[in-house]
């Protein structure tokens, strides 16, 4: 009962993997570096609805966040910086929140969840791998009768 099944929902996350340099449009570095992030990638999990006022609060009463999301998978990769869309997919629209903080247990994972807002031009939706042809049935016929 610590991770209800019932009580998950699918999100999607793009983990942080690094800076590279920054190029104009002609191809030339900037001198500036820009973070690169790892393909999407589906997750159930619980999520909190908006934030309000509770007795405890797993952060601070200070923090920046506007939802939490949990989880008992201990072995999960999300870290500070995480890219999460939460209600949407990645190729509906740009994430909608940013991990800003992780406060780990014994047996569960609480990351505080904050909410940003992307401008459309700046995000481009992943290019979808395209399904692999499938295999013709060896017991049909060219015209598709068995």
């Amino acid at each position: 009962m610590r991770s209800a099944e019932c009580n998950k929902q699918t999100i999607y996350y793009a983990l942080f993997t690094g800076y590279t340099d920054a190029v104009d449009d002609d191809g030339y570095k900037t001198g500036e570096k820009t973070k690169t992030y790892a393909d999407p990638v589906a997750f159930r999990t619980n999520v909190s609805a908006a934030k309000g006022a509770t007795s405890q609060e797993p952060f601070g009463l200070e923090q920046n966040y506007s939802r939490t999301m949990n989880t008992c998978d201990m072995n999960c990769p999300i870290a500070v910086d995480t890219l999460v869309w939460v209600g949407r997919t990645p190729t509906s629209g740009p994430h909608n929140y940013r991990v800003s903080r992780v406060a780990q247990g014994l047996f569960n994972i609480v990351y505080a969840l904050e909410e940003v807002s992307v401008n459309g031009s700046q995000w481009t939706p992943p290019t979808p791998t395209p399904d692999p042809e499938p295999e013709p049935d060896p017991d049909e016929d060219e015209d598709g009768t068995p």
